[in-house]
Parts: C-alpha cells; sequence; structure tokens
C-alpha cells in the first residue's frame, strides 16, 4: 500500500506530461483544459468566475467591468484582452489595494492571466482587500484567444499571446503563441 500511492502520483505527473505535450491540448474538451478546470476548483472552491462568453457580452454594456491582467509585465507587453490594465501577480492585497486606490471597491473588476490561476490568486487578494464584485476569468486569456476574441498591442488587434512557456503553451492554440525570447 506504500508504494502504490507514489506510483499513481508518478503516473499522473507522467500523465500530465503527456497530455500537456500533446498538439490537442488547446481544445476546450481536452483532458489537459478538464486537469486545469478541476485544479482551480480544488485550490479556489469559492471563488467567483465568469466564463469568456458571459465576459465578452458583459464588455459591450454601457458599464462594463474593469478588465485586470494578473500576468507579469513582458506576457502584457505581447498582448492582452482591448482595455485591461496590468496588476503585479505577485502583490499582496495591500498592494493591489494601494494600485487600485481610485476605483470604486463596488466596481465588478474581472482578472485574467494565462489560464486562471494567478488571476484567481489575485481575485483572492482584491476581495481579501475589499473589492466584493471580482470575478477569475476562467481559461483567461488563453481560451479568450483560442476562441478568437480580441486581444491587442499598443492598441492595435494582434494575434500572438505569451504562452508562458513551451509547456504551457500547449494550452493556447499553436497561430495565437507567440515566439518565446
Amino acid at each position: 500500500m506504500r508504494l502504490l500511492r507514489p506510483l499513481v502520483l508518478l503516473a499522473v505527473a507522467v500523465g500530465a506530461v503527456v497530455w500537456l505535450r500533446s498538439d490537442r491540448a488547446y481544445r476546450p474538451d481536452s483532458l489537459a483544459w478538464r486537469a486545469v478546470d478541476r485544479d482551480l476548483a480544488a485550490r479556489f472552491p469559492d471563488l467567483p468566475s465568469t466564463t469568456t462568453a458571459a465576459l465578452a457580452d458583459r464588455l459591450d454594456a454601457p458599464d462594463p467591468p474593469l478588465l485586470l491582467d494578473a500576468r507579469t509585465e513582458a506576457e502584457f507587453a505581447v498582448s492582452h484582452l482591448p482595455g485591461a490594465r496590468h496588476v503585479d501577480p505577485d502583490a499582496e492585497a495591500g498592494a493591489l489595494a494601494a494600485a487600485l486606490a481610485n476605483v470604486d471597491p463596488e466596481r465588478e473588476i474581472v482578472v485574467y492571466c494565462s489560464v486562471g490561476v494567478r488571476s484567481a490568486t489575485v481575485t483572492a487578494r482584491l476581495r481579501e482587500a475589499g473589492f466584493a464584485h471580482v470575478e477569475n476569468l476562467r481559461g483567461s486569456i488563453f481560451e479568450w484567444a483560442n476562441e478568437g476574441r480580441p486581444v491587442v498591442r499598443d492598441g492595435r488587434e494582434v494575434e500572438a499571446v505569451h504562452p508562458y512557456d513551451a509547456v504551457w503553451g500547449r494550452l493556447l492554440a499553436p497561430e495565437r503563441r507567440a515566439d518565446l525570447p
């Protein structure tokens, strides 16, 4: 029995590497995306979230939510959702509150990153800081881009999205992956 648990963990790790290296990992019904969704649900069970389709509809409303990009500055520079504002993904609740001092704590906010992990952390910290209506974008910019939705750089629409790294970038459609430096 003692040997069984490490073997199961090894099998899961090997399986994760295999599916992340698959050429089909970016498809929304892939095992890779299902694993990401399950991991986020387990790590952040009570965190409010929204879908890319729901966000697209809300962005057309008269009072759209504030979009916060919780990726690195280098990732943000490659492309981001139109109108998004960059925030430090490693910032603690107090630093995030200070960075958003001019934002009404009752304003609707949607946070995204590459796949949803860093943005979930930022979403939780913003809620801790007193922002009442903050949601994590499920699938984040990878899913948004994979669905053909717009991303911009310097105010102009572009196709490329920073892939984070060679492994996680497999969740991004090949034609949307920017080259890594």
